[in-house]
């Protein structure tokens, strides 16, 4: 592996813990920045755990202990002086169910930068536009921003889901399978959304969508039972990967 400092994020030998119970086993791997990387494998096979490392999201859980190092910016994350409010502003979370708060349009997108000290009408506005344009919702929802966010339909709450994420200016953005609850055309945008973003954002994206893997990013990683199998290109990992359980994978042979 190269030296952390030429990766965006790099993870060396990690595991993770649940209590007694082991959820990802010795994982390590590089992801670039300005890439999108796909995390693709059956259910619990530990790729919405791997992704929730990344943002300590997992420290929430009583029982989590990890092992290993996680760095980012070639900053190792889980040392002990990390701010992880910082982190997890650094790296943005979009979830698989969209969750506007039960607020307007513009107060769900104007949250993460008051809550920094941002409190400048002419400020705030600008934000709120830049974000919901680059969330690609600004023409549907410019003469309704004082409506309230869960009066849109599921796709357009999501894309404000992005668009608040967008708003605190992260550099790394991790979606669990954010288009598994939505309709085909709402899908389709949110997968136009991340070719968009990825000229400016490093995206880390948990789909069980192969599709959505092979249409999407441009690294594809294959986890099975808590262990990393395969990673490479993702066209590599779609027409020829190096492990016969990816190939079985991919090809529906199980999972």
């Amino acid at each position: 592996m190269k030296d952390p400092k030429d990766s965006k994020v790099f993870v060396k030998d990690l595991s993770v813990y649940y209590g007694q119970n082991m959820a990802l086993n010795s994982i390590s791997m590089e992801i670039p920045e300005k890439k999108v990387t796909a995390f693709i494998g059956p259910s619990g096979c530990g790729k919405s755990t791997f992704l929730r490392t990344l943002n300590r999201m997992n420290d929430l859980i009583d029982s989590f202990r990890a092992e290993g190092e996680v760095k980012i910016d070639g900053i190792n994350i889980y040392q002990k002086n990390i701010d992880v409010v910082n982190l997890r502003k650094k790296v943005g979370m979009i979830f698989q169910k969209s969750n506007p708060f039960a607020k307007s349009i513009y107060e769900n997108v104007a949250y993460g930068p008051r809550i920094n000290g941002i409190g400048d009408k002419k400020n705030l506005d600008e934000i709120v536009e830049k974000s919901l344009k680059q969330a690609a919702i600004w023409e549907e929802v410019k003469d309704r921003l004082q409506s309230s966010a869960l009066s849109l339909s599921g796709g357009q709450q999501q894309r404000i889901c992005i668009a608040r994420t967008l708003a605190v200016n992260p550099d790394i953005i991790l979606m669990d399978e954010p288009a598994s609850a939505l309709d085909p055309i709402s899908t389709s945008k949110i997968e136009e959304l991340i070719h968009d973003l990825k000229n400016f954002y490093t995206i880390i994206i948990v789909t069980h969508n192969m599709q959505q893997a092979a249409r999407t990013s441009d690294l594809t990683a294959f986890f099975y039972l808590g262990e990393l199998i395969e990673m490479d290109k993702t066209r590599t990992i779609f027409t020829n990967p190096a492990k016969k359980q990816t190939e079985d994978y991919i090809t529906g042979r199980f999972g």
